[in-house]
């Protein structure tokens, strides 16, 4: 406008004047046209100034990995002002057309603003603080695998990014980072989408029938006998008739003692879990695991999962299930488009002892990236669940007591573990006390399952003897790469009898020669090494107990538990293994009317290393009550000497 009433102005002055003189209208002429076209240019290189720096400041060019990331699905994007006035007129206009033309000057300007980049740039928009979040999603999908672990590391740690950001990589990343973000303790939950919506129950239809439909559709053939039986069960009984079918109480380690303590907790069982346990069980076949995947089983284990957030029961067998099923690398791809990472990202969060360490072996199964072990069912890392910088030097095996993780979570005698107190009380000691004072341990829990005992008159006995368990344990800590590093047991009861039975047979196969080189030592919690009471008690009242073949086998007069102490302590002090031992010496309440000393004095002596006496009863033995306990100081001053040399290197 001012340059408009300008022009106006000299015109009027050169209409209105005298005429000069032809000479000095020359160039007075030459003069007004100079000044007429220097303002026009100064102010046009001023408006085309602005508005450059105004665009570079809202325009963030990006390579052409970005604009393919964007392009793969829906993005969150700025809102835009519902005022009309900031978005119509004609300066807006202006502008608008102004930004299409020199768009392709600052993309070939970018090369020089945008040095670190060697790709081709395209022209995104997006913020300048937006440009870190999508390097990050190019720099995960690197073929470097340290930029890509590094990439997943500083994605965990981002703390001041906006909501929309962590939904832009849950949208965009791949399973590989989504995996490796589960696996990461700092990361925040906004990275994870919720699971897909799931598919709608069939008419007329409950969870309870789909998962007896699912059941079925596998194979029924050529199965192990114990397979057919929690199937032929699962789909020809009732809840009602099941429940009633469960009677006595299991037996001595393992699962028993904790439940034999009240005659009135007897578990319960319905139809669904015990379709859950049959899974579990076909679960452990790769081609059963396909078929579960086919008919939809991820996403009716994910309803069931979502069901029973109040029965820790059903969601351990659905954990399982899906832990099992991880295994299977071809299945990773489904198992994250199923939604189950995001549920596993939180489960490995929580203080509870149980789903955390079934969601860690989950997403540790899954984790192909940092991860070259594989924990089938019944091995368990407490420590570290989370992906380290450094992995650990040394293994401290622990075997408590069967279901181990149960038992552990639900201590009697200490207090649940909180932020503030965890380092005097815990229920879990492993994972909380002795993963602070050996950082450098890989903790692994071991569990045996005696559920079996139930179907005792239909599962084939032989399945349940020491010699058979001892085996199908050391196959899978084999796979879980035991052995690797040095180790050093620590067993609970009968599970101390499976230790020996696995070092000896692992003496005789050459493959697993490098669990006996590196095993530094051995702690026994009140091991029957000369057999029990309880075993003589529960054959005595059997209607009670109904004693299982292993109880059977604790007999004092049983020859393979006899044959398994002879070779065993012979073959410890061929080897030269460090061994320390504790046994109880107060009795073990059993209901409400049997009191018994489960493990006596000269049942615990191996007759190697030391052996202390502790005034608690059979369960508490391995349960130290706080932190200064004798009985953990003691521990943890064991595995310390035992791995003095090797923690050094």
């Amino acid at each position: 406008m001012s340059l408009a009433a300008y022009c106006v102005i000299c015109c009027r002055r050169m209409g209105t004047s005298t005429p000069p003189p032809k000479s000095s209208t020359y160039w007075r002429d030459i003069r007004n046209i100079i000044k007429f076209t220097g303002s026009l240019i100064l102010g046009g290189s001023l408006f085309i100034t602005y508005e450059v720096l105004a665009l570079k400041k809202s325009l963030t060019l990006d390579t052409q990995v970005i604009e393919r990331e964007k392009m793969k699905s829906y993005i969150y994007v700025h809102t835009v002002s519902l005022d009309k006035t900031e978005n119509h007129g004609i300066t807006y206009q202006a502008r608008k057309e102004l930004h299409k033309a020199v768009r392709k000057v600052l993309a070939t300007s970018a090369r020089i603003f945008q040095g670190p980049f060697a790709d081709t740039f395209s022209t995104v928009d997006i913020e300048d603080h937006d440009c870190a979040v999508w390097l990050l999603l190019r720099k995960s999908r690197s073929d470097d695998r340290a930029a890509r672990l590094q990439a997943v590391q500083e994605m965990s740690e981002a703390r001041h990014w906006h909501d929309y950001q962590y939904r832009i990589i849950a949208q965009a990343c791949d399973m590989r980072t989504l995996t490796g973000l589960a696996r990461s303790k700092d990361s925040d939950l906004r990275f994870f989408l919720r699971p897909p919506p799931l598919p709608s129950l069939k008419e007329d239809s409950s969870t309870e029938e789909e998962l007896r439909h699912l059941l079925a559709s596998l194979p029924q053939t050529d199965l192990d006998e114990c397979i057919q039986c929690f199937t032929a069960l699962a789909l020809s009984e009732s809840s009602q008739s099941l429940a009633a079918q469960k009677g006595g109480l299991w037996c001595f380690g393992g699962n028993g003692l904790p439940y034999a303590e009240s005659f009135g907790e007897v578990p319960s069982a319905t139809v669904e879990m015990f379709c859950l346990e049959a899974l579990v069980k076909h679960s452990e076949i790769p081609t059963h695991c396909d078929k579960i995947e086919a008919n939809g089983g991820l996403q009716l284990l994910q309803r069931l999962y979502q069901l029973h957030k109040d029965c820790p029961k059903v969601q351990r067998n659905i954990m399982r299930i899906l832990g099992n099923m991880a295994l299977n690398e071809h299945l990773h791809s489904t198992i994250v488009r199923s939604g189950w990472v995001s549920i596993l990202a939180e489960a490995i969060k929580s203080q509870h002892v149980m789903e955390a360490s079934h969601a860690a072996r989950t997403l540790a199964n899954l984790d192909r990236e940092t991860v070259p072990d594989k924990y089938h069912d019944g091995v368990y890392v407490l420590h570290p669940q989370y992906r380290t910088r450094t992995q650990g030097t040394g293994e401290g095996l622990g075997e408590y007591k069967g279901r181990c993780l149960a038992e552990w979570a639900v201590m009697i005698h200490l207090t649940h573990a909180s932020s503030s107190d965890e380092t005097k009380y815990t229920t879990c000691w492993p994972k909380s006390w002795l993963a602070r004072d050996c950082p450098a341990l890989r903790i692994i829990s071991v569990e045996y399952d005696t559920s079996l005992s139930d179907w005792r008159a239909r599962c084939p006995t032989e399945r349940k003897s020491i010699a058979f368990r001892s085996n199908e344990l050391l196959r899978k800590l084999r796979a879980a790469g035991v052995g690797d590093r040095p180790v050093v047991w620590v067993s609970h009861s009968m599970g101390g009898l499976l230790v020996k039975k696995m070092l000896l047979e692992a003496s005789k196969k050459p493959e697993m020669n490098t669990i006996i080189n590196n095993t530094r030592g051995i702690i026994f919690y009140s091991v029957p090494h000369h057999g029990s009471h309880l075993a003589e008690y529960s054959v005595n009242i059997r209607y009670l107990l109904f004693p299982s073949l292993e109880v059977k086998e604790l007999s004092k007069d049983s020859p393979a538990l006899k044959t398994l102490q002879d070779d065993f302590l012979e073959f410890a002090k061929d080897k030269n293994f460090q061994v320390l031992s504790f046994v109880e010496t107060l009795p073990t309440y059993i209901g409400s009317m049997i009191k018994l000393h489960v493990v006596p004095l000269d049942s615990a002596d191996l007759g190697l290393g030391d052996l202390i006496p502790v005034d608690v009863n059979h369960l508490n033995i391995c349960k130290p009550k706080k932190k200064d306990a004798f009985l953990y100081q003691r521990t943890l001053q064991f595995i310390r000497d035992a791995l003095a040399k090797d923690l050094e290197n």
